[in-house]
């Protein structure tokens, strides 16, 4: 298994970013994915989850903010992030399953909101 995620930076407050994370080594359209993200000092929070035929679900701290889709021709999770708050700062990981731990997870990307 292989998970790759990309697309983080710096972004002011209010600001966008569409992060992406490309999957190999299992048939991804047959798995549910999530998204995650480690804040400094802090632990391993849950964000969102698509399953593999496009249910989505997320944390109350993202709902309506952040979008979880998914192309399974490509192998390939997204995270559109809007509205971004500094407390949204962390590294972002794509991980195969339902939950932070539920299996394997990329390397992260850095996302940091700040002015």
């Amino acid at each position: 298994v292989q998970l790759v995620e990309s697309g983080g930076g710096l972004v002011q407050p209010g600001g966008s970013l569409r992060l992406s994370c490309a999957a190999s080594g299992f048939i991804f359209s047959n798995f549910p994915m999530s998204w995650a993200r480690q804040a400094p000092g802090k632990g391993l929070e849950w964000v969102a989850r698509i399953w593999n035929y496009g249910e989505t679900l997320y944390a109350d701290s993202v709902k309506g903010r952040f979008t979880i889709s998914r192309d399974n021709a490509k192998n390939t999770v997204f995270l559109q992030m809007n509205s971004l708050k500094p407390e949204d700062t962390a590294v972002y990981y794509c991980v195969l399953g339902t939950a932070a731990t539920s299996g394997p997870r990329g390397q992260g990307t850095q996302v940091t909101v700040s002015s």
